[in-house]
């Protein structure tokens, strides 16, 4: 998403004391930042932070870390997390936000870090095959994060994509996790444990359809040549999937 400057975003940013500057002198040590013993939830890309900020508030018992790479992104976030605590007419005591190139993620979070949960949501899906890399969900990311995801624990992905989502079954699958709940239409899925996102909003309206998944690490590694596999076609994806379904029903 493009997003207009916000000459006031670095500033506020910069006084702001849940925003970390320089992220990566926290690295294995992310726990103690929050000085208490609470389950770490993460979200990978958190925008203008309308997602994270009603989460936050409503779960005082969690700790939460929001990333963006956009400095003008994370300013928007900022003022949201505030809107919302300042309603609920609590301190903003469980949530610290920072700026990070999320390719590199593995710079910022160490396995001493271990989190319960890793939200993604509506990330860009980088459509052309020679860009698939750089997804949040490919394998060359899934294999960091579960670096720092405990075994058991969770990532909940959203996207309105088609494609991304047929790819992001298979490579959760093949970075050893567990798909434990899929549907390719969230709102008339009856899940109910649901924050909707502006993106969310904007394509249900729209008329399209959410597509949501939770896959769980499982405690064996996958083989660490997935990272390097030749991306499948759209065709292959489809036949892989509706074999499985086959597999399924039999």
């Amino acid at each position: 998403m493009r997003i207009r400057r916000k000459p006031w975003a670095r500033p506020e940013l910069a006084e702001w004391e849940n925003c970390i500057d320089v992220p990566a002198e926290n690295r294995g040590k992310w726990h103690s930042v929050f000085k208490n013993d609470a389950p770490l939830m993460i979200e990978l890309g958190c925008g203008k932070g309308g997602f994270i900020s009603k989460l936050a508030v409503a779960h005082p018992e969690i700790n939460f870390i929001a990333v963006d790479i956009k400095s003008e992104m994370l300013g928007l976030a900022m003022r949201n997390i505030k809107r919302e605590y300042a309603a609920a007419e609590r301190e903003v005591d469980n949530v610290y936000i920072f700026s990070q190139e999320i390719m590199l993620i593995n710079k910022v979070f160490s396995a001493e870090d271990m989190c319960d949960r890793i939200y993604i949501n509506f990330c860009n899906p980088w459509p052309k095959t020679h860009d698939h890399k750089k997804r949040l969900t490919h394998n060359n990311q899934l294999m960091q994060y579960r670096e720092f995801l405990k075994d058991g624990g969770e990532i909940r992905f959203k996207t309105d994509n088609d494609d991304l989502f047929l790819s992001s079954k298979r490579y959760f699958v093949e970075c050893g996790f567990e798909l434990t709940y899929v549907t390719e239409d969230l709102h008339n899925s009856g899940f109910d444990d649901n924050i909707e996102t502006e993106h969310e909003k904007m394509f249900s309206e729209q008329g399209i359809p959410i597509k949501f998944l939770i896959a769980k690490k499982l405690t064996v590694s996958p083989p660490e040549k997935v990272a390097s596999e030749p991306e499948k076609t759209i065709s292959q994806l489809k036949n892989d999937d509706e074999s499985t379904e086959n597999v399924n029903k039999n």
